[in-house]
């Protein structure tokens, strides 16, 4: 059961990087060990595909925030410069 929270989960897009991240983990080091049908191998490529792109999509949103977060405080003191210039 926990297969089919976790597969609806990134369908929905509400699947954690974390969580992701550690089921993909998982997916490589059953592909690594072999010993699979290649029925299965597949299921689990196509799994891992999902999950990368889920860590993606949570890694392209961290890097935004960050990317915004950075560029925040510098327009902030432009626009308090500006203010101050005005004013004297």
């Amino acid at each position: 059961m926990t297969d089919d929270g976790t597969t609806a989960a990134a369908a929905t897009g509400t699947l954690g990087y974390e969580q992701a991240r550690d089921e993909l983990i998982e997916v490589v080091r059953r592909l690594e060990a072999g010993g699979t049908s290649l029925e299965d191998s597949l299921a689990l490529w196509e799994r891992g595909e999902e999950l990368a792109k889920v860590c993606r999509h949570w890694l392209e949103g961290a890097r935004a925030r960050l990317d915004a977060a950075l560029a925040g405080p510098a327009a902030a003191g432009q626009d308090a410069g500006d203010v101050s210039a005005d004013a004297g």
